[in-house]
């Protein structure tokens, strides 16, 4: 069924995809007439269609029906801010007027909310009057600084459309095999966590015979602690579409689009207006530069779903299917969008490429290791005494990145988690023996996946992290395997007892609960929330003494 959908959305194509034109019908539909003309136009069912929209936060009732929604992510949890805040937006418009988010991507400041399509964090909690009124707050930039030898990605080389034009000239002007081979030789690995080899997935693409290929940029950041990929949407969208140009330079495409989530409304606002701004100069669209070469480029918004940080549900998502996560292989590169050919690559990854491509690959490669090669974004958040996003060496001592970058922290912090929801808890102890290495983490049994940092007061309880840690699994697990979709549920069933205190933590069920989960779940959502929570019973069992129950 899913292929079917997938060759009937595809054959509208990008531009007039399902996907958005199922948001816009959603949003003005009042009888359900927009929604049955298009499924007669894209000859597929209605329950189709109604299957898909009620998969999203942003489209169902409840969501439209509030007026603000606080960010519910683990650093302004963790913060502990938006007790205050939620106080202070129910006395303005109604405490039934208030939804939650996860995480708004201003983990440096905390103190999150969106409201009347904006999003706000810090001291804007001392301007709600005049925001509630309609004054709209001057955004503040986010502190970054580079840190690295050489920067890729937070420098100036590619801050305007004449530099975007002439390292593209540059760059068409060679064999196609040479600049793979640049990319290839550079060592960059996937920055969304995966770490696959780019040049690699790049080669399988380029190697494959179809008439229509394309390139998917996921920019569905998602991870509490993470806005690395926010950063480069809005301060440096040029190496981002730079870098998925050059892409679908490389393996024949002539399209691509950009995945980017709702909650990041200023960051679609810049990529398209970058965009028109390429299309203008004739370096997006038609014969570029004079060249052979088309790319025209398109924007998803993302409407409120976890999953889609995901490859497989991100692609079902576009092509206006429930965005569940599909059964691999096939992979993207050999059937993806529309069933074609597709690389998908995150922010981070496609915007490093101008500066390997302009400096070389082993600028980039000669820094940390083969399998962890090049700098590193790494986001602070506002616990550190100097939150913000770094450009780091990899390689770099996280001792040194913890103290000298960040400056330590405000308040005495027990644990990290790093790499998101689905990272590893690391105790300060532990973290500090450890540098800014994939393979460093996954062999001290963690994961360093984005690159985000959520600290951990000693004031909070690892009781209620779990229960947190399962609530958000059971909220945005896509429901397609049992483990995911049950285990998850199961799991926050247990602590939410702990926490009204009706019964204590079955230890010998929770353990095997987290291994089924680990074992057989499809996806890393689901399947890597074990890691974090076993992190927790390992290292901080003291905390548990009172709520556990050893025989069950």
């Amino acid at each position: 069924m899913s292929r079917n959908i997938s060759k009937l959305s595809g054959r509208k194509g990008l531009k007039d995809n399902l996907f958005k034109r199922m948001v816009d019908a959603t949003k003005k539909d009042k009888d359900g007439k927009e929604i049955k003309q298009l499924a007669e136009e894209y000859h597929v069912g209605m329950s189709t269609i109604h299957g898909a929209e009620s998969f999203y936060e942003f489209l169902r009732p409840e969501h439209k029906e509030k007026k603000a929604w606080i960010c519910n992510g683990s650093a302004c949890m963790c913060a502990g801010t938006q007790g205050k805040l939620r106080k202070k937006l129910s006395d303005k418009v109604g405490k039934d007027k208030i939804g939650m988010m996860f995480c708004l991507g201003h983990c440096y400041e905390n103190s999150s909310f969106h409201y009347n399509g904006h999003n706000y964090s810090g001291n804007d909690i001392n301007q709600i009057d005049e925001i509630v009124k309609g004054k709209k707050i001057n955004d503040r930039k986010i502190n970054a600084v580079n840190f690295a030898k050489k920067s890729f990605l937070i420098d100036d080389e590619l801050s305007s459309i004449e530099k975007f034009k002439t390292l593209l000239n540059d760059t068409i002007s060679k064999e196609k095999k040479d600049t793979l081979q640049t990319v290839t030789d550079s060592n960059l690995c996937g920055r969304g966590g995966a770490g696959f080899p780019t040049g690699m997935k790049w080669n399988f693409c380029s190697q494959q015979t179809s008439e229509k290929k394309y390139v998917v940029c996921n920019a569905d950041e998602g991870d509490s602690g993470a806005f690395s990929d926010r950063y480069l949407l809005e301060e440096q969208p040029l190496k981002v579409l730079f870098g998925m140009l050059i892409c679908a330079y490389i393996i024949g495409s002539d399209e691509g689009v950009l995945y980017i989530r709702g909650e990041y409304p200023k960051s679609i606002e810049i990529i398209n207006g970058k965009i028109n701004e390429l299309k203008k100069a004739n370096l997006l669209g038609k014969n570029i530069l004079g060249t052979k070469f088309s790319c025209d480029m398109t924007i998803c918004i993302g409407q409120g779903a976890y999953i889609c940080g995901e490859e497989t549900a991100l692609i079902a998502s576009i092509e206006g299917r429930r965005a569940e996560v599909d059964v691999r292989p096939p992979f993207p590169t050999v059937e993806g969008l529309y069933k074609r050919p597709t690389v998908v690559n995150n922010v981070e990854t496609v915007a490093a490429i101008p500066g390997i491509l302009k400096f070389g690959s082993k600028s980039f490669s000669s820094t940390g290791n083969k399998k962890s090669a090049g700098t590193k974004l790494v986001c602070l958040d506002g616990l550190f005494k100097k939150p913000g996003v770094y450009e780091i060496d990899m390689g770099t001592p996280m001792k040194k990145i913890i103290h000298d970058v960040g400056g330590g922290f405000v308040t005495k912090v027990k644990a990290l988690q790093v790499g998101g929801p689905l990272g590893g808890i690391i105790p300060i102890k532990e973290v500090e023996n450890l540098s800014l290495d994939f393979q460093e983490f996954m062999q001290a049994g963690f994961m360093l996946g984005h690159g985000s940092i959520v600290s951990i007061p000693e004031t909070f309880s690892m009781v209620r992290y779990i229960h947190h840690l399962f609530q958000f699994s059971s909220d945005e697990s896509c429901g397609k395997c049992f483990p995911g979709r049950l285990g998850s549920y199961r799991g926050k069933e247990m602590f939410d007892q702990v926490a009204n205190k009706s019964q204590k933590i079955p230890i010998k069920l929770l353990n095997e609960l987290l291994v089924t989960m680990t074992k057989g779940c499809l996806c890393a959502l689901c399947g890597a929330i074990p890691l974090p929570i076993t992190n927790i019973l390992k290292y901080f069992t003291h905390e548990f003494k009172d709520d556990i129950n050893l025989e069950a």
